[in-house]
């Protein structure tokens, strides 16, 4: 009759205890009892628009569309996608998130009764010298089952699996970081690939006109109708434009070792879609300046910091108070193993406890004291990367804004040089100048060819930093 009794109140305590059913009365109003304050997002100022760009509030969003959509260019979508399969980093990211959601179980395993066993067996030898009995050597057997429970009556592991909750939410958020990341490295390194193709493109269309110019001098030379200055000038042309080839050729190899690796691939030639000047300049409408705090995930995994933060203060508070919980065992032991399993033989106890702090030196009221500060510096760290998302977006609009005017401008500068590199081949052709105009004029119009470049290059590379500023494309799967 006792191990039934036993086992039916071992059933009592699994089942009635279990924290998924709500006690009534002054012990429900306990259960719900957490200490600590509770969450509310701070206040910050967000403008009412963007600086540099004033346009409706209500238009879609940039940063809405999906990565693929951004740049026309089946090529960088290809590159995207296959960064996003097999990036080293991504698959980190992922494995923190698992490990992130693991700690959330482990966090919140006190809730639960926890259920233990034991088994001993042993041999022993006595001496019993009273009654002549001499030495004895006997077999003890034991086998129990232990139930602990404790109960959360301050919401000190409902705050540490809040905590846990919100860190596992904030690593979800920094993974969406790294695709965002991830997406934005792959379309620069492509568009810087593609700039350097074209300044390659460039430094042979001067080289070969260098040496043009050269053999010309050189044959003028001997033939006596020009000085040895002019050859030794076109000389040097013809080198520094080999040199900067030779150096062109080299950054684009490195360019596509740096894309190889974001693929999670060995250094490889990476494939060419469109060329820099057929590539698009998208619509880029930023939309709510609001929408940023909403969509950017370091702000989202900032914020998630601070709800961990916060619920770690409960924590602390808690660990001022006792630690009340309940406890049960069954078991039997005996001489022999099958003893272990008889009624005579049999153990129980059922008892409840509590056990709190009288004296520590201040460790409580200390850890309590760090875990408000950490609490108030995630919370400035919030309103920094809320201020940092907000210049980030406006310096890409200001680049978007300004470039495109730059872009005017150098398309006129380098038109007028290639007509002035025309003319003057036309009047020596004629006999109306000599060729060091015409060779000065292709000393000014291939660097601004190359600088035409370089802006139409920083083009693409500003409409990818608002993309990025703005938190786009980490929500496709």
């Amino acid at each position: 009759m006792r191990r039934r009794l036993a086992a039916a109140l071992t059933a009592g305590l699994l089942a009635g205890c279990a924290p998924t059913q709500e006690p009534r009365g002054i012990l429900g109003r306990l259960w719900h009892l957490e200490l600590g304050p509770a969450y509310r997002r701070p206040a910050v100022v967000t403008p009412a628009d963007f600086r540099s760009r004033i346009g409706p509030g209500e238009a879609a969003s940039f940063a809405d569309l999906p990565w693929w959509r951004v740049f026309d260019d089946p090529v960088l979508a290809q590159l995207v996608g296959e960064a996003l399969a097999h990036n080293f980093d991504l698959e980190a990211a992922v494995a923190r998130v698992e490990e992130a959601r693991a700690r959330v179980g482990i966090a919140a395993a006190p809730l639960y009764p926890q259920v233990g066993y034991e088994g001993e067996a042993s041999r022993q030898k006595t001496f019993f010298p009273i009654g002549g009995r001499g030495n004895i050597t006997f077999d003890a057997f034991a086998g129990f089952f232990d139930v602990a429970w404790e109960l959360d009556v301050w919401g000190r592991i409902r705050r540490a699996t809040e905590a846990a909750r919100a860190d596992f939410l904030a690593t979800e958020e920094a993974r969406r970081g790294v695709v965002l990341t991830l997406v934005s490295d792959v379309a620069a390194g492509y568009f810087r690939l593609l700039e350097l193709d074209r300044e390659r493109e460039i430094a042979r269309e001067s080289t070969a006109a260098y040496r043009e110019t050269r053999d010309l001098f050189l044959e003028r030379y001997r033939h006596g109708t020009d000085t040895k200055i002019s050859v030794a000038r076109a000389e040097a042309a013809l080198d520094a434009s080999r040199a900067g080839l030779v150096a062109l050729e080299r950054e684009i190899a490195q360019q596509e070792n740096a894309i190889s690796t974001l693929l999670g691939a060995n250094p490889r030639p990476i494939p060419r879609g469109r060329p820099l000047d057929a590539q698009t300049i998208p619509s880029t409408p930023p939309g709510l300046t609001t929408a940023v705090l909403e969509r950017r995930p370091d702000i989202r995994e900032a914020e998630q910091e601070m709800i961990a933060a916060n619920a770690l203060v409960g924590e602390a508070i808690a660990r001022f108070f006792p630690t009340i919980g309940l406890a049960a065992l069954y078991g039997g032991e005996g001489n022999r193993i099958g003893d272990v399993v008889k009624d005579s033989f049999s153990i129980w106890n059922i008892a409840g406890n509590a056990t709190g702090p009288l004296f520590e030196g201040g460790r409580l009221l200390e850890s309590y004291r760090a875990q408000r500060a950490f609490w108030d510096e995630t919370i400035a760290r919030y309103r920094a990367t809320v201020v940092t998302a907000f210049r980030e977006v406006s310096d890409a609009l200001v680049a978007e804004a300004t470039l495109a005017e730059q872009r005017t401008a150098l398309e006129q500068q380098v038109s007028a040089l290639r007509e002035a590199k025309d003319l003057a081949l036309l009047r020596y052709r004629t006999g109306y100048a000599y060729y060091f105009e015409v060779l000065d004029a292709e000393q000014q119009l291939y660097p601004a060819e190359a600088e035409l470049a370089r802006v139409e290059r920083d083009q693409l590379l500003a409409v990818v930093g608002l993309y990025r500023a703005l938190g786009g494309g980490w929500q496709t799967s």
